[in-house]
């Protein structure tokens, strides 16, 4: 069960951009499970992929699609992730974006393709094809919440934000989706995450707006460790608005960057709380670090441990394993008599030992929260990092153990 997820919001529709989701059957019945995002002619777009190494067949083709060509349609299928399927796996994916591309009238390389589900089986592609028209026939630019549902695998609940703002005297919108609640450990964005808006942006300011909005929000959750050989994250600007952002500097960039980057950061806190069997939506902070890489390595040496995971779940305060996370996080020096660890409010560590105000019923009273902070402090300086994570429950293996079946 989603931690305290709020139901999806009103998602505000982009000028240029419209979406059609099919009950394709895929892989089960009668499920949404085929998506389309159409994009306006002129629309710009930066995108994000994972960086493992056996990425997706889709990843590859839409990497090489989108260095030929601006994109005028996304298709998104759930149920396969046409992940370590060779070369066969490349040509089904190229296979699914020529049939849409004679749909919509434009060249296969207009068309980029997105996978999730099981790796290492082959994609029905005439199971796909035979989704388009359901989906052609649906397309609207309100079509947002439906997408939304139909790019999702285990997930229990959809992931959307939106935000209109005024800029420069026009108003603009950004709109995204995301699905994505286990192989959560991104390098670069999340599971799958399509964020589309009406500002008119040249592409390589779009493309560092994303990776500096990725690095504060998708690049900063964890649910397992496990990063996805499907990751990808794609923003759209369609210009429709006639706010133009020609580079990545000044009030208009600033007001444009902080609006993608808040919609991501809703997106990649959703997907920590629809966390797959997830029961504890958890904040690490580390502060006073000598850089912002050993605040990140402190923070997730504790995000990725499963003895503290456990602890989480447990809602037992065995501060001990957060302490001991820390001391083992890859850091060039850490001076353990300057650190200082608190749950919420409550001291538990400090100068290195346990706060001798520290009390068991203390530490019990935060554990027992369905939302806790961990914060570190390493007396080394001035970065500081922020990330998010959730427990590890006996429904997490469940879920896991059953994927397949």
């Amino acid at each position: 069960m989603a931690v305290n997820l709020p139901p999806l919001p009103e998602l505000y529709p982009v000028p240029g951009i419209r979406l059609g989701t099919s009950r394709a059957q895929i892989r089960k019945q009668d499920r949404r499970a085929l998506v389309v995002i159409e994009c306006a002619p002129g629309t710009q777009a930066a995108a994000l992929f994972t960086q493992n190494r056996f990425c997706a067949a889709p990843v590859t083709v839409a990497r090489g699609h989108l260095a030929k060509a601006a994109p005028r349609a996304l298709l998104i299928n759930t149920g396969f992730a046409n992940a370590g399927t060779g070369p066969a796996g490349l040509d089904d994916a190229q296979r699914s974006c020529a049939a849409l591309a004679a749909d919509l009238g434009c060249a296969p390389s207009e068309v980029l393709p997105f996978s999730t589900g099981v790796i290492g089986e082959r994609m029905p592609v005439e199971r796909l094809v035979a989704g388009l028209p359901g989906c052609l026939s649906a397309m609207s630019d309100s079509g947002w919440a439906e997408a939304a549902h139909g790019i999702m695998t285990t997930d229990t609940l959809p992931k959307g934000s939106s935000r209109r703002v005024a800029i420069e005297g026009k108003t603009i919108t950004v709109t995204g989706i995301a699905k994505g609640a286990g192989m959560i450990c991104p390098n670069m964005a999340t599971l799958l995450a399509f964020i589309a808006t009406d500002a008119s942006v040249t592409p390589v300011v779009l493309q560092r707006c994303l990776g500096a909005a990725a690095d504060e929000s998708f690049n900063r959750i964890s649910v397992d460790g496990d990063t996805s050989t499907n990751d990808s994250c794609v923003l759209l600007a369609t210009g429709k608005s006639g706010l133009e952002i020609r580079v990545a500097e000044g009030a208009a960039y600033e007001a444009f960057y902080d609006t993608v980057r808040e919609v991501l950061a809703d997106l990649a806190q959703a997907i920590v709380r629809d966390a797959e069997g997830a029961t504890k939506f958890i904040t690490i902070d580390v502060v006073q670090g000598a850089s912002q890489a050993d605040c990140l390595e402190v923070a997730y040496t504790i995000a990725h441990s499963p003895l503290v995971k456990t602890a989480f779940f447990a809602s037992d305060p065995n501060w001990g394993r957060i302490l001991a996370a820390v001391g083992r996080a890859r850091i060039p020096q850490l001076q353990v008599d300057r650190v200082s660890i608190h749950l919420d409010d409550v001291c538990i560590v400090r100068n290195g030992g346990r706060a001798p105000e520290y009390s068991e019923a203390q530490g019990q009273a935060v554990m027992a929260k369905s939302e806790i902070c961990v914060r570190v402090d390493l007396g080394a300086g001035a970065a500081n990092a922020r990330l998010w994570t959730c427990d590890l429950s006996h429904d997490y293996v469940t879920i896991n153990a059953e994927y397949r079946t």
